[in-house]
């Protein structure tokens, strides 16, 4: 019996790894269904009454004004090292008029979306898993039941509306500041000439830049708002699990943006 059990040793080890496979995809499949499923019930509330403005404002203020000193700390040092880096490079070719129109361009159409929806990710979508999922093992989304409200209109629905609406704001905000250090770094430190630096900016920007990086920042701020939602809806295992939801809505929200940035680039840019 001895040498028999570790002859199947090997085999089991292997149908252990085939489990663990085969179980880690179902996961995945039930994941994906049930975001599916969140989402379409958020589209559908989000025409249905009642219209909760009072809710959709304090979600607006959260993931918007909360998190507009990190956005803008964040942009004017961006654009500040850009700029520096642009310099240096362009010196080698004596084409540094050409700091501004690149530094707007990069900001406008990549990074103010990317980096600002990283951010927000960071602060509010983090911040909305540990709401929702706190209310999830307190049984508070369950007592919405017995009251006859929804929770997914109660508690999804402003929070999506709040980031399709701020985050793109946000990244407004993110390439005017981003310019502002930019500016600084190459008219004041540089030495660029302030007429060329502006006219190039202009010369060189489309508006089709402003409004792909709108694009962008628009499909970001569903994106997170939606996976912090999510994470923290169905949360379960009491603190430890909110604390679990909290850091998977931070990393999972990252990546679907960087993801999905790749998509929208790739769309826009043919």
């Amino acid at each position: 019996m001895g040498a028999r059990g570790c002859d199947n040793a090997p085999v089991n080890a292997v149908l252990q790894q085939v489990e663990k496979l085969g179980q880690g995809a179902l996961n995945v499949v039930q994941a994906a269904g049930q975001g599916a499923l969140l989402l379409f019930e958020t589209l559908l509330w989000m025409v249905r009454p009642p219209y909760r403005l009072r809710l959709l404002f304090q979600a607006m203020e959260f993931v918007g004004v909360g998190s507009l000193f990190i956005v803008l700390l964040t942009g004017l040092f961006t654009g500040a090292v850009f700029a520096l880096q642009g310099a240096v490079a362009f010196r080698m070719f004596n084409a540094e008029s050409l700091v501004g129109s690149t530094v707007a361009i990069s900001l406008a159409r990549e990074l103010s979306p990317v980096l600002t929806g990283l951010m927000v990710t960071g602060r509010a979508g983090s911040g909305i898993a540990t709401e929702l999922g706190s209310m999830r093992v307190t049984e508070q989304i369950d007592a919405l039941y017995t009251m006859a409200v929804n929770p997914v209109q109660y508690l999804v629905v402003p929070r999506f509306l709040a980031g399709l609406i701020m985050v793109p704001a946000l990244s407004v905000l993110f390439t005017f500041v981003g310019m502002i250090g930019a500016y600084f770094v190459g008219v004041v430190l540089l030495n660029i000439d302030k007429g060329v630096f502006i006219g190039k900016t202009k010369w060189f920007v489309d508006p089709d830049d402003l409004t792909d990086g709108l694009v962008k920042a628009f499909v970001f701020g569903g994106i997170l708002t939606l996976v912090g939602c999510y994470k923290g809806f169905y949360a379960s295992g009491g603190a430890r699990g909110v604390g679990i939801a909290t850091t998977q809505a931070v990393v999972y929200g990252s990546v679907f943006i960087l993801v999905a940035d790749y998509f929208l680039t790739a769309i826009m840019f043919k």
